[in-house]
């Protein structure tokens, strides 16, 4: 069980509480999460270790709320931890 002296660790992981909000919205689906889960994602600075943002999160908010479709969001993240990329733009394109 996660207290409130584990909330500054989280809150460093989730500085928009984006996250955290996501689990108090009723309702809300897969989709909707992995919304969030990417605009959480693409802000997160590069020097994160997103290995350890997504453990911290699933113990905080996933441990109580196994079902929460977040909560497999997160999950997912963690099998597939890839950072998105930028793939294309002029310096991609062969020179002529």
């Amino acid at each position: 069980m996660t207290t409130a002296a584990d909330e500054p660790a989280v809150s460093q992981f989730d500085p928009k509480g984006l996250i955290r909000e996501s689990y108090r919205i009723a309702g809300i689906d897969a989709s909707q999460c992995r919304s969030i889960f990417l605009d959480w994602a693409l802000s997160m600075p590069m020097e994160v270790d997103m290995q350890a943002a997504l453990s911290a999160l699933l113990d905080h908010y996933g441990s109580a709320q196994d079902t929460h479709p977040m909560t497999a969001v997160l999950r997912e993240g963690l099998v597939s931890d890839q950072r998105p990329k930028r793939r294309g733009g002029w310096r991609s394109r062969p020179r002529s």
